[in-house]
């Protein structure tokens, strides 16, 4: 079989394979695919959009997410939900099938982009070569989040404006310009408009388009599309958990942007970066191609004004850093949406990019050794004591009537214990000692102290790794020991 080293060799010059791009476009997929189900769900993020779904899924409550049962989510809209929480029902609750989804829409993404290729007479893959090899999306091809479906709904809408705008001789593209839309509102909410509205509008100005885009796109029953698919279910939502349309659209999306002192998060914490963090996020999770791409700019200014798919690819992929540029309160996910333009700016610039040899050897290699030493770390056990999740405690727990968790619980410990994982106080603890029930408890290392030492004598070391042990309480105690436990009620 072609060895990797060959298959740079065979892309590279003026008249490369397709098949080659292919088979490394496959390599990248199979890596992705082989991380998704060997990498636990981790704390907190990934793992509390998972067990949101497994909750969905299980209560077949479709309206409202649950962050536990009974507890609403008002944090997100519910598409990312629905689709992990779908993904259990066909297919059975594990990390692989919480994860699927994105990996779907991800490589959904990297398909559409193949048709923008092969107008230039280039690989279909290579657009799906470029985007995966793009640190942030090879990331989020396989991670539960919302960012993966928020970056599907901009493409949709990026790309259906611009094909419709351009002459596109079909027909369905001007409506999947307000599907785009409705997908953004369930997968993040009015975000999406915030993210494509402004670059579309300055290219509408700077061409002189507003006559055609009028003409063109059916706004009455675009808008009429966008009322049925989206705007349902912020009614029931409403509805059925009041307050959920204050906190998600005045807290999530003005305060969350403006306040980094907000104290109304419900679910997370204050994200304080310093000013202009989101261009150090791009550089960071899009190299080496963003680099490429800047100087290209640059060099070619006169040429990117000149052309409007130029013009349109640039603003698509600065208006969202800029966007970010004041605000403190942000990660780097937010980036995901431009990893499209950024690609299809490469596409076109493929054949006059020096040193694209070297970038694409770095950037798979980057991959490939990233992913060896996960391998490392999950055969040598590291995996298990360092990562921040608590399954592998979990898996000694099996035929145990009663599983806690010492304050907090973990999302983690929620998911892989299907709910059964219960949060416990010190009250609580002691009661359950006093009683003589067989249980299971997470302690995490830096709540042991917050445990009397005659309590914690009751306990049985069954496992541990970095952040917490599991204990096994058999249901034998004494009476001193049980007077000593009283002392401190």
């Amino acid at each position: 079989m072609t060895n990797l080293k060959e298959l740079y060799v065979k892309l590279l010059p003026k008249q490369y394979q397709g098949n080659s791009v292919g088979i490394l476009v496959l390599l990248l997929l199979a890596i992705r695919l082989m991380v998704n189900g060997m990498l636990p769900l981790m704390d907190k993020t990934e793992a509390r959009y998972a067990e949101i779904a497994r909750i969905m899924a299980e209560t077949d409550d479709w309206v409202m997410p649950q962050i536990d049962y009974g507890v609403p989510f008002w944090a997100k809209p519910p598409l990312s939900t629905w689709l992990s929480a779908f993904s259990f029902k066909l297919f059975g609750v594990n990390e692989f099938t919480a994860r699927l989804p994105y990996f779907l829409l991800s490589l959904l993404i990297a398909i559409m982009l193949g048709k923008y290729a092969n107008r230039d007479e280039r690989s279909f893959w290579l657009p799906a070569l470029i985007v995966f090899t793009l640190p942030q999306f090879f990331l989020h091809a396989g991670v539960v989040s919302t960012d993966t479906a928020l970056a599907f709904s901009v493409t949709v809408v990026m790309l259906s404006f611009w094909e419709t705008v351009s002459g596109n001789k079909y027909w369905y593209w001007k409506y999947l310009f307000f599907v785009g839309i409705s997908i953004g509102l369930l997968a993040k909410g009015p975000i999406l408009v915030i993210l494509t509205f402004p670059p579309l509008f300055v290219w509408v100005w700077i061409n002189g388009y507003f006559k055609r885009v009028r003409l063109v796109f059916p706004w009455f029953l675009g808008i009429g599309i966008v009322t049925i698919m989206a705007f349902p279910w912020y009614y029931f939502a409403e509805k059925q958990s009041p307050g959920f349309i204050d906190y998600f659209i005045v807290g999530e999306h003005f305060k969350r942007f403006l306040d980094t002192t907000w104290r109304g998060d419900k679910y997370g914490f204050p994200k304080s970066q310093p000013f202009g963090m989101i261009w150090v996020f791009l550089f960071l999770f899009a190299l080496p191609w963003i680099q490429m791409v800047i100087v290209k700019m640059i060099k070619n200014w006169a040429i990117v004004k000149s052309n409007p798919w130029l013009t349109f690819l640039v603003l698509w992929l600065v208006w969202t850093p800029l966007f970010f540029t004041l605000s403190k309160s942000l990660i780097h996910p937010y980036i995901l949406p431009v990893m499209v333009p950024l690609t299809l700016l490469v596409v076109f610039w493929w054949k006059d990019l020096k040193y694209k040899r070297s970038a694409l050897t770095f950037a798979i290699t980057i991959i490939v050794l990233a992913f060896g030493a996960f391998g490392y770390f999950k055969i040598s056990n590291k995996l298990k004591f360092y990562g921040n999740t608590d399954k592998y405690l979990l898996e000694r727990t099996h035929g145990v009537p009663r599983i806690f968790h010492f304050g907090n619980k973990s999302y983690s410990g929620q998911f892989y214990s299907k709910g059964k994982l219960k949060a416990i106080r010190l009250s609580e603890l002691k009661a359950h000692v006093n009683n003589k029930e067989v249980f299971m408890i997470l302690i995490k290392d830096r709540d042991r102290s917050k445990i009397p030492e005659t309590l914690m004598k009751q306990l049985d070391s069954v496992e541990g790794n970095k952040h917490k042990t599991l204990f096994r309480f058999s249901g034998n105690t004494t009476e001193s020991s049980n007077g000593a436990i009283d002392e401190y009620q």
